[in-house]
């Protein structure tokens, strides 16, 4: 039995192993060229007014009336922003304590068009991005994977060039 696997084992080791092995090899090159687009992006700010005190009386004129007491303001509203009219604050008695505070923020005209790319508008928070101009953006990519001439344009341009190389074993 011993001389049986020792004969059965030489020949395995002197017979010719095959190796089998699929390789597989892929190549891609890509050049991307881009050239960005205008865009405008705004955010229109709205009106606050605050307005606080004590140990004060209060008084406002409106526009063509008379005085009117204990009011806080006759504001007006013009293209959706709020103006406010003006207060007067007096102290209640002479020599007691007192505070007065007034604060207003003027907002956003309502828009009567679109924004203009590069124009600055009315709005308290603005972005604009001029569209991309071609310049001198060119690039190309050779039948045995080379790049040549890859350059970015003008402004709000891109060029990227890639090789990729994939090997499978199996």
């Amino acid at each position: 039995m011993k001389r049986a696997l020792l004969l059965f084992g030489m020949i395995l080791l002197s017979s010719p192993l095959a190796a089998r092995a699929d390789v597989t090899s892929r190549f891609a090159s890509s050049v991307q060229l881009s050239v960005g687009g205008a865009h405008t992006s705004t955010e229109r700010i709205g009106s606050s007014f605050a307005i606080s005190g004590s140990g004060v009386d209060t008084s406002i004129t409106p526009s063509g009336g008379s005085a009117a007491a204990d009011q806080i303001s006759s504001g007006v509203i013009t293209s959706g922003v709020y103006t406010p009219g003006v207060v007067v604050a007096e102290q209640k008695t002479a020599g007691s304590a007192f505070s007065f505070s007034q604060s207003f923020l003027q907002g956003d005209a309502v828009a009567t068009s679109a924004p203009t790319v590069g124009a600055v508008n009315n709005f308290g928070d603005m972005s604009s991005t001029a569209g991309g101009t071609v310049g001198s953006l060119a690039g190309s990519v050779t039948s045995s994977h080379g790049f040549s001439g890859v350059a970015a344009g003008g402004a709000n341009t891109s060029a990227t060039s890639q090789f990729v190389t994939e090997v499978s074993i199996r």
